[in-house]
Order: C-alpha cells, then sequence, then structure tokens
C-alpha cells in the first residue's frame, strides 16, 4: 500500500513539474521568434521572472521522491540515463544564469549571448525529459543487475524522438499562452497566434503519439484490465480540445488551465500505465524495476510520508 501511495506521489510531482516549467521552457525556447526587439525580450524575462525558481522546486522534490521512496530506481536510472540528464542539468544551469548577468552590461553583444544561453537551456530540456520518459514508457535496455546496455543514442530511437517532440510542442502551447497573459500590444498578438498555430500540430503529433504507444510499449495493458482507468487520457483529450476553444474566445487564463491539466493529464496517462514498474527492461520484463523490488523499506516509507503531508502543502501554499 505504503508503495503505491508513494508511486502516486512520484506521478503527481512530475506532472506538477511539467505543468509549472512548462511555460518557461516553452517560452524561452521560443523567444527568438516571439520577441522582436529588445524590449520584447525583457517582457519574455519578466513574465517569468518572480515564477522560474519556485517552478524548479518541483524537480528537485520528484528526484527526492525517486531518491528516498525508490532508491535502487534513482541509482539504475541516473546510471542508465546518465548522458540525457546530465545535459539537462547543464541546460537548466545555464538557462539560469541570464535572469542575473543578462542586465549586468549594458551591450548587444552581452545581451545576445546570454539570450542564446536562455533558448538553448529552455529547449534542451524540454527535449530531452520528453525523450528520458518516452524511453521509460517503452522500456530501458536493463539487465538483472541493473546495468544499462546502450548509449545516449540508444534513447534517440523514433519514439523516444517523438516523445520529445510532444513535450516541446505540449511547452510551447503552454509558454505561449502564458505570454499572451503576461503582455499586450503587438507582442501578445503574436503570442496568441502563435499558440493557435502550434495547437495544430500538437494535436496531430498526440494522436500520434498515442497510436505508437500502443504499439512500442505496454502501457495500455492496465487500461484494458481497467476500462475505467480511460478517462485520464479521455481527460487529456478534452482539455486539450477546451485549450484551443479558450484560445479561440481569447479566454486565455481559462486556455492556461485547460494546458495545464493537458499536461496533467498527459503525465499521469504514462504514469499510470507503467504502474507497478518504475523503469521497465526492454531486454527481459523479469528485470524490470518496480514499486516492490525497488523501494526503500516501510519504516523509511512512513517516515518520509509524514514529512511529506506536513511539507507539500506548505510548499504549495507558498507557490499559490
Amino acid at each position: 500500500m505504503l508503495e503505491t501511495i508513494w508511486f502516486i506521489l512520484w506521478g503527481v510531482l512530475w506532472a506538477v513539474y511539467f505543468m509549472l516549467d512548462g511555460f518557461d521552457l516553452g517560452l524561452g525556447s521560443l523567444m527568438p521568434i516571439l520577441a522582436k526587439n529588445d524590449t520584447d525580450r525583457k517582457i519574455i524575462y519578466g513574465s517569468m521572472g518572480p515564477f522560474w525558481d519556485g517552478n524548479e522546486v518541483w524537480l528537485i522534490t520528484a528526484g527526492g521522491v525517486t531518491f528516498a521512496a525508490f532508491p535502487t530506481t534513482y541509482a539504475v536510472m541516473f546510471s542508465s540515463l546518465y548522458s540525457a540528464l546530465m545535459l539537462i542539468l547543464f541546460a537548466l544551469i545555464i538557462r539560469a544564469i541570464p535572469f542575473e548577468f543578462r542586465e549586468q552590461i549594458d551591450h548587444p553583444g552581452w545581451r545576445k549571448l546570454w539570450d542564446t544561453c536562455f533558448v538553448i537551456g529552455s529547449f534542451l530540456p524540454a527535449l530531452l525529459l520528453g525523450v528520458a520518459f518516452a524511453n521509460i514508457f517503452r522500456g530501458i535496455p536493463i539487465d538483472a543487475n541493473g546495468m544499462y546496455h546502450g548509449s545516449l543514442f540508444t534513447l534517440l530511437n523514433p519514439y523516444g524522438l517523438l516523445g520529445g517532440v510532444f513535450f516541446v510542442l505540449l511547452f510551447f502551447v503552454h509558454g505561449s499562452i502564458w505570454l499572451a497573459i503576461k503582455s499586450e500590444g503587438a507582442l501578445h498578438d503574436r503570442a496568441a497566434s502563435m499558440a493557435a498555430k502550434l495547437w495544430v500540430a500538437l494535436l496531430v503529433v498526440a494522436v500520434v503519439f498515442l497510436v505508437a504507444t500502443a504499439f512500442s510499449t505496454k502501457l495500455y495493458n492496465n487500461y484494458m484490465r481497467i476500462p475505467l482507468l480511460f478517462a485520464i487520457p479521455l481527460l487529456a483529450v478534452a482539455a486539450l480540445l477546451f485549450t484551443r476553444l479558450f484560445i479561440a474566445k481569447a479566454a486565455f487564463w481559462k486556455a492556461w488551465f485547460a494546458s495545464s491539466l493537458t499536461i496533467v493529464a498527459a503525465t499521469m496517462f504514462g504514469v499510470v500505465g507503467l504502474y507497478p514498474s518504475l523503469l521497465p527492461s526492454s531486454l527481459n520484463p523479469a528485470y524490470s524495476l518496480t514499486i516492490y523490488n525497488s523501494a526503500s523499506c516501510l519504516l523509511t516509507l512512513k517516515i518520509m510520508l509524514g514529512v511529506a503531508l506536513v511539507f507539500v502543502p506548505i510548499v504549495i501554499g507558498y507557490q499559490t
């Protein structure tokens, strides 16, 4: 029971991170297209400035839960996906620096340098997080000892890249809507138009991803056993459709919350499909890491659950 509770909490924390930092990553990636001058770029930085570091707390929390509740999975994940995760880490570092350094020297070349770092540091995590999770859904080539049989390029398979594109488009739409909320005039119009155009691409990729998931993964097995669970992907589809409806009505706050629900439901679709696995093995299902063979002892799970019940609501309250 405790293992299942922590599995659900693990999935929810990742979903919340994608929802919150997703608009930062998407907006940062789109800055070269949306911003036509330095004033536009300052507005983009300002729109996410008070939030981005608080949003990343959820990434630390999700990683911390993996370490505390499922230490074996944490160890194997960080060895198997080491290259991808280190690229994500370095990208997040170079994304953070421009918020502080960009305005330290009043020179176009200096600002362009940090703007470039900002774009790269936003796009790479969006892409690689999608690649990583798609590969987890598909299965990682790990053996009975948790040894990874592959390389970074093993992760760049068609389904993994499709997952990366899916994440990128989710975050692009999410970020465009956020900028439409936080800006006025021509920049607002470009952001709103971009959100509407990218939504079409997102819809197409989402359909392809759902179909590819049926052929490349075993995520649908849990849904076939318990048809009621299909409410989760149906919720993701409904939220995606409502996102476009609210964009068309220029109700951008409603569109952002609908987009947030799309991201959360899409993430939980994958998490629920994985259960009880955390890292399925593509070499042999018997080698997979599950919530049972990789969890901490029951005492640790009990103590950590008490900590989580106290501090997670505090973090949510602070974020709100």
